[in-house]
């Protein structure tokens, strides 16, 4: 019998693109099994190292299979990823009991750990551990920017471009998998192509996927502001295939906390950009992240945070408190904003946008929606529109009771009533 590997993903979206390309290397060789809490022979864990939180939930989840292999239940422990690629020796000296500890592009060195050889006729292919239907699509590596908070470029490095016909293949591969809605990821979309082609090629890329068979929705995670390409605007008001989404993480709004963060744009054209975006789509769902508790974050600048969420009524939004990370530029900042008013700051920001959501949601009362069903939880049929990203987003509820609907499959859905994140609704005969 093949030994069962338990392959543990923590972190982003792109990890479990990683995750997805390494158990389809190890397919033939091992059972594989996906962040199952059942015993295996080996655990692989491929850790984040992004905030303190993370940082402690990849520790705490290497000590766990630790603890299995000291119990007999497990015989190897492998740790790969982020927190591996930032603190390989601290962690080795730390944690004997790991047998491996890979960086985050050493997929070939994983493999040997493991007994088993790189096949490069793999290229473009993974094991899909979402639902059949969506998958992500990471078109990127690394970062060229220089954000005075963030330790990706000090993981990930410089910015590298995957090549167009290898995003290609890697699509119809998806599609021929039965994938219908793909999502960009990488950790800046807009720089893509600058190393390669010399431009910014992301909105030819775009029309590019759009002609690959059997895709029908591609949407836009990570959006860079700063020197954001004039031609995706264009390319999504035009391509019926591109998701009226856009995720784009603004971190803050005060052009004195911009300029720290070096984030390449000051709060007057942050706001341009925004406004210039919604107009061209009038229908756009825009997802942005904010960071609260910034060194010298002040509550005046805080209120300026308030007011322009309160004025652009983002559809979705995320927040974090800052958390001050070794090796970046920030550190060098006295973090001087108490953990408590980072909190109470966080939880007023989401307050406020469960207020908006809630405003936002009721309006899509009595329309039509087309919606595409990712799960049946208990009696309820759980789905997403073209405005919503899976995980993180809104979700549509229909009763089964109403009439028996296929997962990965498109309906046209009445909206009947809404919540703060949600939507309820009825299949349209």
């Amino acid at each position: 019998m093949k030994k069962k590997i338990n392959i543990v993903t923590l972190g982003c979206s792109k990890n479990l693109v990683d995750s997805e390309v390494l158990m389809r290397q190890l397919m033939k060789d091992y059972s594989i099994v996906h962040d199952s809490n059942d015993k295996a022979d080996i655990i692989v864990i491929v850790t984040c190292g992004f905030v303190h939180d993370a940082k402690e939930e990849s520790v705490d989840t290497i000590l766990r299979a630790v603890q299995f292999k000291i119990n007999g239940d497990t015989e190897k422990v492998i740790v790969t990823g982020c927190l591996s690629e930032r603190y390989k020796k601290e962690l080795s000296s730390e944690i004997k009991e790991v047998d491996g500890f890979f960086g985050v592009n050493e997929l070939p060195e994983v493999l040997s750990a493991l007994n088993v050889n790189y096949k490069k006729e793999l290229i473009g292919e993974r094991l899909l551990t979402t639902p059949s239907h969506y998958a992500y699509l990471k078109i990127s590596e690394g970062c060229n920017r220089n954000c005075s908070f963030c330790v990706i470029p000090l993981i990930r490095g410089k910015h590298v471009s995957k090549p167009k016909e290898d995003i290609i293949n890697e699509a119809r591969f998806l599609a021929k998998q039965g994938v219908k809605e793909v999502i960009l990821i990488a950790q800046d979309l807009t720089w893509y192509g600058i190393d390669i082609y010399n431009k910014r090629e992301l909105p030819d890329l775009l029309k590019r996927i759009s002609e690959v068979e059997g895709i029908e929705w591609i949407r836009l995670h990570y959006t860079y502001p700063a020197n954001f390409p004039a031609g995706l605007i264009k390319v999504m008001v035009e391509n019926p295939k591109i998701c009226s989404y856009m995720d784009m993480p603004l971190q803050h709004i005060s052009s004195r906390i911009l300029r720290s963060m070096k984030r390449g744009l000051g709060g007057q054209k942050t706001k341009e950009l925004v406004k210039k975006i919604k107009k061209a789509i009038p229908d756009v769902a825009m997802r942005t992240t904010l960071i609260v508790g910034y060194p010298g974050e002040t509550e005046e600048e805080f209120e300026q945070l308030m007011d322009f969420v309160k004025q652009t009524r983002f559809e979705r939004l995320g927040v974090f408190t800052y958390s001050h990370e070794e090796e970046t530029s920030a550190y060098s900042l006295k973090d001087n904003v108490p953990k408590e008013i980072k909190e109470d700051r966080r939880d007023q920001l989401m307050m406020l946008q469960q207020e908006i959501s809630y405003e936002l949601n009721k309006q899509k009362v009595d329309t039509v929606m087309k919606v595409i069903i990712d799960k049946k939880e208990g009696d309820n049929f759980i789905g997403r529109t073209e405005f919503d990203s899976p995980e993180v987003d809104n979700e549509v509820i229909i009763q089964s009771s109403n009439s028996p609907l296929l997962i990965g499959e498109y309906y046209n859905v009445k909206i009947t009533s809404a919540d703060f994140f949600d939507l309820y609704g009825e299949v349209e005969v």
